[in-house]
């Protein structure tokens, strides 16, 4: 049998917390900066600039 998990101290979740506000997010904010970027440079690309 398995036995019970045990809890999380409030240093585990101080930390988990720290590298999702200090590296997750951030890296998360620049990849989606950049996949948009490189989607609309790639259409430029095909479609020509836009017309106004």
């Amino acid at each position: 049998m398995q036995s019970a998990p045990e809890p999380t101290t409030k240093r585990e979740e101080r930390n988990v917390f720290l590298f999702l506000v200090v590296v997750l997010v951030p890296a998360l904010a620049v990849a989606l900066v950049g996949s948009y970027g490189l989607a609309i440079w790639i259409s430029q690309i095909l479609l020509g600039p836009p017309h106004g």
